[in-house]
């Protein structure tokens, strides 16, 4: 889907910091042009650009389009994301110049990856009625956003979990997990909530997670939640609990991964880093560059949208956070307020400002060794080693940093959640060497 704003907002897309329930409301937003469809954007916003690498999130429908015009987006570029398209009812048919053409219906995830450039159509088909769904993007790592244009389809088979049916389709949940390949820890799920009934997910503590009511009535740990409203609950929480409030079925798309802490700059259907880069992404699809190629068989008018003016002030991405290095407001699991600080050999804990517990670590080139973790046992019972593990680990997955777990304690920690396997080095003789006697 494409950002048809006249006059797009640069959004300066930063981690924000994590507190407990946050309410973000959508605005609406035209999807073309005088009988546009209208669709309600919570993501980005100028309080919070991103939820883990989610940086883009429109809810539309239901609407009965058999009376209106429907979706109809032409051919439009995109640059270091990827969309996700799920449907709750409808068909879309998606055409990309990565010579893809797949229908989007319910239930199945389409993850189109732009990598350096991709352009791409979405129209409505003709025998949709009742058009409901939402369409997200993901910010790409540096690593991974100037590879190769790709696409992924997938219809997982939703289960029921407790009282709630679930339908992940991107990491895990609820025992559940995607094979759907990520560049960055993300989950993606659809979840349906009877009436008066509640249910609570084991959720990794390094996550952010926001939750997207489609309809019904949702409270988001006790917190009420709207139709259409996002609910963001930040990392340091091992669970998620969701509740229907209401008398009729609640449905709601979770959204979460760990902070994204590279520096952004998202400007109308590109994600970059610089002002320079975003001109340049212009300039070369106005110029109908091979950066983007082609989409064949669209039908529709224009042949390609063109890129709105730039605005006349330089487009400056937000600096990521420090490191960790300022204090990092968390939540014990009884929900009690706990900063977690990074400091030169170490990331300590603290209760109402005193610090109750560390885990040290030495740096071996990009290698960064876990080897003491110890908290007050006055402050037992509260899982604090784990909320200060976990962010711990996070910051060193931001600051890309890898894992020698020396620690018994971190060890335990990386064995049972295995979010780090990617980024964990085996112990060495040449590390040993390196631990304080």
């Amino acid at each position: 889907m494409s950002n048809l704003e006249a006059e797009p907002l640069e959004y300066d897309c930063a981690a924000g910091p994590p507190n407990r329930i946050e309410i973000l409301e959508p605005r609406e937003v035209p999807l073309g042009g005088p009988r546009a469809m209208m669709v309600r954007r919570t993501l980005p916003q100028r309080e919070r650009s991103l939820v883990g690498a989610w940086c883009f999130a429109d809810h539309y429908g239901p609407e009965d389009v058999r009376t209106k015009a429907g979706m109809d987006v032409p051919p439009h570029p995109h640059t270091g994301l990827q969309t996700v398209s799920w449907l709750f009812s409808g068909e879309i048919e998606h055409r990309d110049s990565h010579g893809i053409h797949e229908m989007v219906r319910p239930g199945e995830l389409n993850l189109m990856t732009a990598g350096a450039g991709i352009c791409h159509s979405e129209v409505s088909t003709p025998a949709t009625t009742i058009l409901h769904g939402v369409q997200l993007w993901v910010a790409l790592p540096d690593a991974a956003r100037h590879g190769p244009r790709n696409f992924d389809h997938y219809a997982p088979q939703p289960v029921s979990f407790g009282d709630a049916t679930v339908s992940v389709f991107l990491g895990a949940l609820a025992g559940q997990r995607s094979p759907v390949h990520t560049h960055t820890p993300l989950l993606g799920a659809q979840v349906d909530l009877p009436a008066g009934t509640r249910v609570e997910f084991e959720v990794d503590p390094t996550f952010e997670h926001a939750v997207l009511l489609d309809q019904g009535e949702l409270a988001v740990a006790d917190t009420p939640v709207r139709p259409y409203e996002m609910a963001y609950q930040g990392v340091g929480s091992t669970r998620l609990t969701l509740a229907n409030t209401g008398t009729e079925p609640a449905r709601a798309v979770i959204l979460g991964g760990t902070p994204f802490t590279e520096e952004l700059l998202m400007w109308w259907n590109f994600v970059g880093r610089t002002h320079e880069e975003i001109v340049e992404y212009r300039d070369q699809w106005q110029a109908e560059s091979e950066q983007f190629g082609e989409v064949l068989g669209y039908q529709g008018e224009p042949a390609r949208l063109p890129a709105p003016p730039l605005p006349t002030t330089r487009l400056v991405p937000r600096k990521p956070p420090t490191g960790g290095k300022a204090p990092v407001m968390l939540t014990d699991k009884n929900g009690e307020p706990v900063e977690v600080t990074q400091e030169a050999d170490r990331f300590s804990i603290a209760v109402d400002g005193k610090p109750v517990g560390l885990t040290a670590f030495v740096e071996h080139g990009e290698q960064r060794v876990f080897y003491h973790t110890e908290v007050d046992p006055a402050f037992g019972g509260r899982g604090l080693a784990s909320v200060l593990i976990a962010q711990a680990l996070a910051t060193t997955r931001q600051q890309g940093k890898r894992i020698v777990a020396i620690c018994p304690m971190v060890k335990a920690y990386v064995e049972k959640h295995h979010d780090f396997d990617d980024i964990l080095d085996p112990r060495t003789p040449e590390i040993l060497r390196l631990l304080p006697r």
